[in-house]
């Protein structure tokens, strides 16, 4: 027969109260364990929190400058620059890698202690760059309502004279924008010198050529009239010489009616007939005749001195009042006093229009002076001063993460020992 098991040979069941009871009571038995564990730890913590290198940090704000400030650089008129966008330039070179670089190199000596072999100069830079520089700006979300502003934080270990490094590249900066202004200021002058000279070239290239167009205008329009001048005075010419030759025509003609008429000496047609009529007491002899008395009653020695005469003449101008008129008109054309004063002119610039103005302007632009070293872009609304205390390590943060971390661990230690620990005999 199998025996029955007796109530003391049955195992107990554990409860979840009994087991905790039981795993206090096993923690507390090492208890002594935990609190080296948690002691080293702490220990190790505070090790690090004393020798890890501080990091301290500093920063410099700077804010927009007051329009006084940048009105002689406005008043120029050929350059205007508010105090926000000369705020924005300037936040713009604070955040330039270029211009960060520019100024690690041009100050090696603030960053000599960052050299570490086999790296160059700018892998060396880039690194602290990373790590080091962050710009402060306003938050988009919140920037509205809020006074503009611009800064420079720096982070860096205690070796590196933070605040020397951070006030001089604000300046570094500073004056970087001030010779990109004068190199502009300089560029938009010589541009607009420029600009003047080509425009007084263009006026001086019109003008000769408006001169030499109205001197030949002129020209054409006086060879015109002495081309008319001459036709015309040699129609007159023509003219006269064809009457001259009409004239004699006529006279020949009346010279010979005279001559078979017997009429040497000027007579009448009434004087004519008055022979053959016999004359009784006095008688008053009156003559009506509308009619042209014919040539030939002149009488031929009348009419054979003319006809002497016309042949004998050289030139029929005297005979024609335009001839004269002609001849003062081709005197005058000889000689065009508009066309002579023109090419006689010797300085021609004091004809142009504008020139004036721009000659004004051009001696503006040269006698342009602008101390932008002295330029207030910005006003420095926060310079670095040196930092009463590190921002890393905190050292009891360390400390207190390394206890806690150390107690937890010493715990871990404990449980995996009691677990492993062999049951107690039966």
């Amino acid at each position: 027969m199998n025996a029955v098991a007796s109530p003391q040979n049955l195992s107990p069941v554990a409860s979840d109260e009994i087991d905790l009871i039981q795993l206090i009571s096993a923690l507390w038995k090492q208890k002594v364990l935990i609190i080296a564990v948690t002691a080293l730890a702490g220990a190790v913590g505070l090790l690090y929190a004393l020798v890890a290198t501080p990091y301290y940090s500093v920063q410099s704000v700077l804010r927009p400058a007051a329009i006084k400030d940048l009105d002689e650089l406005n008043h120029l008129g050929i350059y205007e620059l508010s105090p926000k966008q000369a705020l924005a330039q300037v936040g713009a070179a604070l955040d330039s890698y270029d211009n960060r670089l520019g100024f690690f190199r041009d100050n090696q000596q603030l960053f000599a202690d960052l050299a570490q072999p086999g790296r160059s100069l700018e892998q060396t830079f880039e690194s602290f760059n990373d790590e080091a520089f962050k710009l402060l700006q306003p938050d988009p979300k919140k920037a509205e309502g809020t006074t503009p502003f611009v800064g420079i934080q720096l982070t860096y270990p205690e070796n590196i004279n933070g605040v020397e490094v951070v006030n001089g590249f604000v300046q570094y900066s500073l004056n970087n924008v001030r010779q990109q202004i004068a190199a502009d200021l300089e560029t938009l002058i010589g541009n607009r010198l420029n600009q003047l000279e080509t425009r007084m070239d263009a006026a001086r290239a019109n003008y000769e050529a408006s001169k030499e167009i109205k001197i030949a205008k002129l020209s054409e329009a006086d060879a015109l009239k002495r081309a008319q001048l001459n036709d015309e005075l040699a129609a007159l010419r023509q003219q006269l010489k064809t009457r001259r030759d009409n004239r004699i025509n006529q006279l020949n003609e009346a010279i010979r009616i005279a001559t078979s008429l017997g009429i040497t000496k000027p007579t009448t047609p009434s004087s004519l007939g008055a022979a053959q009529i016999t004359s009784q007491g006095s008688v008053i002899r009156t003559e009506v005749n509308n009619q042209q008395i014919p040539l030939y009653f002149m009488g031929s020695e009348a009419l054979e001195a003319e006809r002497k005469a016309l042949l004998a003449r050289r030139s029929d101008d005297f005979t024609e009042p335009r001839i004269a008129e002609i001849a003062r008109e081709l005197k005058l054309l000889e000689h065009n006093r508009q066309i002579e004063a023109l090419n006689s002119r010797e300085n021609e610039d004091l004809f142009l229009k504008d020139l004036a103005g721009w000659r004004e302007e051009a001696a503006r632009l040269r006698a342009m002076q602008l101390d932008t070293d002295s330029l207030k872009l910005v006003s420095i609304d926060q310079s670095a001063v040196e930092p009463s205390s590190p921002i890393k390590p905190r050292k009891a943060l360390i400390v207190a993460l390394a206890l806690v971390l150390g107690g937890m661990f010493g715990l871990f230690i404990a449980l995996m020992r009691n677990l492993h620990r062999p049951a107690p005999a039966i």
